[in-house]
């Protein structure tokens, strides 16, 4: 899963693979904004089943790929 999720935000992010690193603060760093996170929730929901609520999350919920995953995990 958390392959398909670095995956996922490499398409969103325009990164290469194995650019984007598990702990590597998105937001932080420019790649992640709110227009993205719509893109990432639809893709999630798309190619992993899950839906995330927008607006239950924050944007520490989402900062980095390992915590994506990680909420992931908890709505499955």
């Amino acid at each position: 899963m958390e392959e398909t999720i670095l995956k996922i935000l490499c398409e969103i992010c325009g990164a290469e693979d194995g650019e984007l690193e598990p702990d590597m603060r998105l937001f932080d760093e420019g790649l992640l904004d709110s227009f993205a996170v719509v893109q990432l929730l639809v893709a999630l929901e798309e190619q992993l089943g899950v839906a995330l609520d927008i607006e239950a999350l924050t944007r520490d919920d989402i900062a980095t790929p390992a915590l994506i995953a990680e909420r992931v995990r908890q709505a499955k």
